[in-house]
């Protein structure tokens, strides 16, 4: 069994209120889940407007599935036009 965690940064511009930031983040984590199959929450930044934190999690018994699955993440957050994408940080665990 290989475990997959990653953490990555999102920068939303023009947010003005905890209330709208919660509306994008919470449909990010919905599409990731729904699309992906991976276990994802908002772990820091719950108190900043324009900044969030997003940590996912992947099981399976290949790496190069997890490392393509993150890749395949990656790319799908950049082209989300709500925010930008920042530091993202990966580790594989067996």
């Amino acid at each position: 069994m290989i475990i997959g965690v990653m953490k990555a940064e999102i920068y939303m511009q023009g947010v003005t209120s905890l209330k709208g930031k919660r509306s994008i983040v919470k449909s990010l984590l919905g599409r990731l889940k729904s699309r992906f199959n991976v276990s994802v929450s908002e772990v820091d930044n719950q108190d900043e407007k324009t900044r969030a934190v997003i940590g996912i999690a992947l099981i399976s018994n290949e790496t190069r599935f997890i490392d393509q699955q993150f890749d395949t993440i990656i790319n799908f957050m950049q082209r989300d036009g709500r925010f930008y994408l920042g530091q993202v940080e990966r580790e594989t665990f067996s």
